[in-house]
């Protein structure tokens, strides 16, 4: 049984991490930490588990980390847990830099710990499938990707998230575009972008091999154009990627599945690792300065 440390105690933390834990065969919440003792106190009660108010006293209590946290305060539980030999199931973005994403990668690669992080379409059966098969099929010469949210009407659990509201879609949403579109176009080479109104910013992308891929995203959109919609284009025609065929719930427990596979395995080599984690980061971070300056950065 994996004894999991959840390191958060917001809407994602309580309804999706510690929800998915309680229901896994195979793992079990330990205990959890928040910067909120009220709020981890009565999500510990929830699941009648310790609530912990040092970091480190959770580390010792359990085998891995699931962390539901802002991106920074993230990166720097996940080093310190990796450097206490816990393996790590992480949210995205890993890091708000590519600095501490490079210093999170050492920690485990360092530690020789198993990691995963939750690019929740990736944890989709079919998904997973779909860009397998259009990855295996080649001649694909462009993307097109358009993620439209709408967080900030009334009732939405993130509508009050700061580092939402501060960073954007670039940094929440763009994480799961570029995790659809990496395993089939390859590594980003060139980057530029720019801002659009209602918080929308577009990536134009070159890829390794001269593929081009485009991205727009927004947190937000007007409820009537909420959408989601990536599409490949060629040799072999045009396909797009479908909705996910199960809940998020389910994409949370596959994760536990392939963690713990990777620690019995020994392997450390997942898809979405840290370290796929810290190339998103690299092309987000170029995305950043490429709107900020004006200019098409080059990876």
């Amino acid at each position: 049984m994996l004894r999991f440390g959840l390191f958060g105690t917001g809407h994602w933390a309580a309804e999706t991490h510690a929800a998915a834990i309680d229901a896994h065969p195979r793992a079990t919440l330990a205990g959890v930490w928040g910067r909120d003792p009220a709020k981890a106190g009565a999500l510990a009660a929830r699941h009648g588990v310790p609530a912990f108010d040092d970091v480190d006293a959770l580390l010792a209590a359990c085998d891995a980390i699931a962390v539901a946290l802002p991106p920074d305060v993230q990166a720097e539980i996940a080093v310190r847990a990796a450097v206490a030999g816990r393996h790590l199931l992480l949210d995205k973005p890993l890091a708000l830099s590519l600095a501490e994403a490079d210093r999170v990668v050492a920690a485990a690669q360092g530690a020789g710990v198993a990691s995963v992080v939750f690019f929740t379409q990736r944890f989709h059966p079919n998904i997973t499938g779909f860009l397998a098969a259009t990855a295996a099929a080649g001649g694909w010469q462009h993307a097109r990707g358009t993620m439209f949210a709408s967080i900030f009407q009334p009732g939405s659990p993130y509508g009050d998230s700061q580092w939402r509201r501060q960073h954007g879609a670039l940094w929440d949403i763009g994480p799961h575009a570029l995790s659809l579109i990496l395993p089939v176009l390859g590594r980003v080479t060139r980057v530029a972008a720019m801002n659009g109104p209602s918080g929308l910013v577009h990536l134009l992308l070159t890829h390794d091999g001269g593929a081009t891929s485009s991205i727009s995203l927004t947190l937000d959109a007007p409820a009537e154009a909420v959408t989601r919609d990536f599409v490949f284009f060629g040799d072999n025609g045009i396909e797009s990627v479908p909705p996910g065929d199960g809940s998020v719930l389910q994409a949370f427990g596959t994760a536990i599945d392939q963690l713990l596979e990777e620690i019995e395995a020994g392997t450390r080599d997942h898809r979405c690792d840290v370290r796929f984690g810290r190339e998103v980061v690299a092309v987000l971070e170029a995305a950043e300065t490429a709107r900020a300056e004006g200019r098409t950065v080059e990876l």
